[in-house]
């Protein structure tokens, strides 16, 4: 008697780079075990992989699970399967609430996506979650899931600073690296796959290596050793962290055009007393200097940051500081969040004395602060050829391409759009000069030249 085909699977990947490769590891389990990967619409069984950093994020991902559910009530769907962060930290309470689910996987069970896709009786509906420990390698199964040129690159797992507005140690664990070797090999893989931009990811990138005895200057042995055994164009890393950024890795940046000129470095406040009390060092006089100095070594870099508006104890003056750091900062990116309270982390104690109302009237004020600085850098590309990366055509017309340069990262900053290809046929991931002709807020438009 022929035995039941497996069910075909669909995926949800919400949050950050770092979930994104938990979902492609999953996927290649997946497939490995036979399952046909579709949209999550054609799928009779949906993987929501959910993110449990902030409020608003958390919030996506109870939606998400509810409209899978939804589904599941309707006969549209056979299972939901719920995966990620929040299994981590808030799988029993899911679990109770939310009985429709049909199994949790936690970070360290990436490989038991299969069975819990099949309902596979071997795989309990929900086991309590241990801090996690585990890191894939280059020998874990990986579909790529978005193919559009680029691809992440987990370098590292956990977190070892102590940020008392975060809880991502209580769901990741603490830092832990992967060799070169196992990393080297994966890149090549993704390389063979068509993958044109390498991009670096792990909690604190520059930390990389600490763990292994590499010391500060791990990153850049990292770097390295992927320039010298890959051929990717363009290889860039998220994200850095101000104690741990080493000089090393931005003369490497200087000296080596396949090293993107670009740092995103969340900075997350100015004023001493609320990065005092976030248990972050620094102040915004130190920051400066760091960016002075990130542009005398490297003169073309492109500077990002983020920062959390609305942490107990910020004032009008510590709010004064901040806004006058970004006008003399002069970054090209910023985002900003507004403070949530997480449950366990070293800032609840004081509670959220700042109201919602104001915490957003904070956030969108500094993003208007920001908006004209990005737009005057952008200008200042106005008539140059420059690299840039196709990524295939755009949402907004079918007759336009979009792409980056190498001072945009990957779904964060802004965008290329190609308004002439000059008759070539181009696809995703492959790099050709772009002659800047329009600059807006944060996107520019430009020709490809000969």
């Amino acid at each position: 008697m022929p035995s039941k085909p497996l069910p075909t699977v669909g995926v949800v990947s919400l949050g950050c780079p770092k979930n994104l490769v938990d979902t492609e590891v999953m996927l290649g389990h997946l497939k490995r075990a036979g399952h046909e990967i579709v949209p999550d619409a054609d799928a009779r069984v949906v993987v929501v992989n959910t993110c449990g950093f902030i409020d608003r994020a958390k919030e996506e991902s109870v939606e998400a699970i509810l409209e899978q559910v939804e589904r599941k009530k309707r006969g549209e769907i056979e299972r939901v399967v719920v995966a990620g962060c929040m299994v981590q930290k808030y799988g029993r309470e899911l679990a109770g609430e939310i009985p429709e689910v049909d199994a949790f996987v936690g970070l360290d069970e990436l490989e038991y996506a299969p069975a819990a896709a099949a309902g596979l009786p071997t795989l309990p509906r929900f086991t309590d979650k241990p801090l996690a420990t585990r890191l894939y390698d280059e020998l874990s199964p990986r579909v790529l899931s978005r193919h559009r040129g680029y691809a992440y690159l987990k370098v590292g797992e956990g977190c070892d600073n102590p940020c008392t507005f975060c809880t991502i140690p209580q769901m990741r664990g603490r830092q832990r690296s992967r060799t070169i070797a196992s990393l080297v090999a994966e890149a090549r893989s993704l390389e063979a796959q068509g993958v044109s931009e390498l991009v670096l990811v792990s909690q604190d990138t520059t930390r990389y290596g600490d763990d292994l005895g590499l010391g500060r200057a791990g990153l850049t042995r990292l770097v390295e050793a992927l320039l010298a055994e890959t051929a990717f164009p363009w290889i860039r890393f998220l994200y850095a962290y101000p104690k741990t950024l080493d000089e090393s890795v931005l003369r490497l940046m200087a000296s080596e055009p396949r090293f993107v000129p670009y740092v995103d470095i969340p900075l997350q406040h100015v004023a001493r007393p609320i990065l005092g009390a976030m248990r972050r060092g620094g102040d915004g006089a130190a920051y400066l200097a760091m960016i002075r100095r990130m542009r005398e070594i490297v003169p073309e870099i492109a500077v990002r940051t983020t920062f959390i508006v609305g942490f107990p104890g910020e004032g009008e003056e510590e709010f004064r500081q901040l806004v006058e750091f970004v006008r003399e900062a002069e970054l090209d990116n910023v985002g900003a969040f507004a403070y949530s309270p997480e449950p366990g982390s070293g800032s609840e104690p004081l509670g959220d004395p700042v109201p919602a109302a104001e915490k957003e009237r904070r956030r969108e004020f500094v993003l208007s602060v920001q908006q004209p600085i990005s737009r005057a850098r952008l200008r200042r590309l106005k008539g140059t050829v420059v690299p840039a990366l196709v990524e295939g055509p755009s949402d907004e017309s079918e007759h336009l391409l979009e792409g980056r340069l190498r001072t945009q990262a990957p779904e964060i900053d802004g965008r290329l759009l190609v308004t002439d290809t000059g008759d070539r046929g181009l696809g995703p991931g492959q790099v050709v000069s772009v002659r800047i002709e329009r600059t807006f807020d944060y996107d520019v438009s430009g020709a490809v030249v000969p």
